[in-house]
């Protein structure tokens, strides 16, 4: 399928796609580092980023908000030539090319935009669908932190992965 790749426009494609895609993300305390019961505004907050950052959304082909990502500077000042990304899919999209289209996407946004590198700083270990996927997009793990994760069905016991690529 062929996936509709838009910036996000904020309040409309926040209430209506982007916040009930990242409340279900969050709910199982798996993936993400969000509590499962982040609030509205704090989720916000965290997603809906001003600029240099980038918020996207993909959109089916009845107009329907399946994913978002957003892409930014990993860090500020001397550290902003590297990419940050996020990516959220919604459940009814997942295994479907949601995920690689989005991170295809914010890839070459990045590269558009003259990022020399891209970094996720926190991927789940056990998230092995999200690993898979950047591994063969290109990604390397370049630090494991142990034990940083607080998985809601396997404890502190969850590792998390820094991965990067040079673009």
């Amino acid at each position: 399928m062929k996936w509709i790749i838009r910036p996000a426009e904020s309040q409309s494609d926040w209430l209506n796609g982007i916040w009930p895609i990242f409340q279900e993300a969050v709910r199982g305390g798996d993936t993400l580092a969000f509590p499962p019961d982040t609030d509205e505004a704090s989720a916000r907050e965290y997603w809906m980023l001003p600029p240099p950052a980038r918020v996207f959304v993909v959109v089916n082909a009845e107009g329907t908000i399946v994913g978002s990502s957003f892409v930014k500077p990993n860090q500020p000042g001397l550290g902003n030539h590297v990419a940050n990304a996020a990516f959220i899919v919604a459940a009814v999209a997942s295994g479907h090319g949601v995920g690689r289209a989005l991170a295809e996407h914010a890839i070459e946004w990045a590269r558009q935009e003259n990022f020399s590198a891209m970094q996720f700083n926190f991927v789940v270990s056990t998230n092995t669908r999200a690993i898979t996927l950047w591994k063969n997009l290109g990604f390397l793990i370049v630090a494991t932190i142990p034990e940083a994760f607080q998985h809601r069905g396997l404890g502190r016991k969850v590792d998390a992965f820094v991965m990067h690529r040079f673009l």
